[in-house]
């Protein structure tokens, strides 16, 4: 997390495409810091909203009440839901290099999407499709990405972080309870798998 003032804040940008859950993933991320006591905001770009187009995100998470309304244009962490955005977005640009942590779902190794990026700092992968395939039964990435966030920036203790989305998960599939369990999957698996440098 960045120091702002004496508060520490963590700035997260969410790039991915319409219908794969970006917008979600980010939203979860702030209800689950809110459930530990954190202060956050959560919010979408709006572009246009069709399957497959580019869709912007973002998350704070701060130990203080955030008094920024703004868009992220210097995230702490760049997390890349589609990776064939790289190349057609600048994914990076912003992306503190000194600490900064950039997040992708592909099968790839780090070091591949570094020569992709040219981005100096922290890279970690994970095969988020592979994994929601696999668990869920479907291309929803959102679910392993999420997971790999807390994973690589521990700004949630992970099992309350997995007890909260649990909860979420039955509340909001009450009535498709396979889902809230391939779900579960997911996230746990996405937090054992993400390779970083």
């Amino acid at each position: 997390m960045s120091t702002t003032t004496e508060a520490k804040m963590l700035e997260v940008r969410w790039h991915g495409r319409g219908g794969q859950g970006a917008k979600t993933a980010s939203l979860l991320l702030a209800q689950a810091a809110f459930e530990t006591g954190a202060y956050m905001q959560a919010f979408p770009e709006y572009g246009p909203e069709r399957m497959g187009a580019p869709v912007t995100a973002f998350t704070r998470i701060s130990t203080a009440p955030i008094r920024i309304h703004s868009n992220i244009y210097e995230p702490d962490v760049e997390v890349v839901v589609d990776h064939t955005l790289i190349g057609t977005v600048d994914v990076t640009a912003g992306l503190k290099k000194d600490g900064g942590i950039l997040l992708v779902n592909t099968a790839d190794d780090p070091e591949v999407v570094r020569k992709k990026t040219g981005f100096e700092g922290k890279i970690y992968t994970i095969d988020g499709s592979q994994i929601a395939l696999d668990e869920i039964g479907g291309n929803f990435p959102n679910t392993p990405m999420l997971a790999a966030v807390v994973k690589v920036t521990d700004v949630l203790d992970e099992k309350k972080f997995v007890e909260n989305m649990e909860g979420n998960f039955k509340k909001k599939f009450a009535h498709k309870l396979q889902v809230v369990d391939g779900n579960m999957r997911a996230l746990k698996r996405a937090m054992q798998e993400v390779k970083g440098l």
